[in-house]
């Protein structure tokens, strides 16, 4: 994230006008559409990005592309992000604002890096289980990095759980280079 404390204080202020307008659901559902849409567009990402087009440009590409597909709250809200020259930090806003309606509707989204896709038995049992520690409904957000060597690691807010193979090696060898080092004194 490029700049995670701005991003959260758009996402916060569109929150409130959201909540106020009764609205947070058709907001989030507009957003997600729109992220989906900066995921699968290069050149839009790298339009909003680009210190040299103009504002009115990217203002009047965002209305071609959503306008009359959004809420006004949200069509408003991306000429707001525009006028400050925040547009570069929509994809971060939109996902902060997501992650504030799942906090609203009780669910965390917990990071999960694997070797190899978890099994549904294994997402469940996992997800009753961070569950019961938290209070809240888990959503899992699932990467897969072959460097891990097996096992998981969880990340859930700032608390990493490192249940992989690596750290364990990890471990070990700095307990054989530990102990090495005691046994030459």
């Amino acid at each position: 994230m490029k700049n995670p404390r701005v991003a959260r204080r758009y996402a916060q202020a569109l929150m409130s006008v959201a909540e106020e307008e009764n609205s947070v659901e058709e907001v989030a559902a507009d957003l997600a559409m729109m992220e989906r849409t900066l995921a699968a567009s290069r050149e839009l990402r790298l339009l909003l990005v680009s210190p040299v087009v103009f504002e009115a440009k990217k203002a009047a590409v965002m209305k071609a592309l959503f306008g009359g597909k959004t809420s006004v709250v949200v069509s408003t809200f991306v000429d707001l992000l525009i006028d400050k020259h925040r547009e570069s930090i929509l994809r971060e806003v939109i996902e902060q604002f997501l992650g504030l309606r799942d906090e609203l509707r009780g669910i965390m989204t917990v990071d999960v890096t694997t070797v190899t896709p978890m099994e549904r038995k294994q997402e469940e049992s996992l997800a009753q289980e961070l569950g019961k520690r938290t209070g809240k409904t888990i959503k899992f957000r699932v990467k897969e990095d072959p460097l891990i060597k097996g096992g998981l690691v969880v990340k859930i807010g700032d608390t990493v759980l490192d249940a992989s193979v690596r750290r364990q090696l990890e471990r070990l060898r700095e307990r054989f280079v530990g102990t090495a080092r005691t046994s030459t004194l």
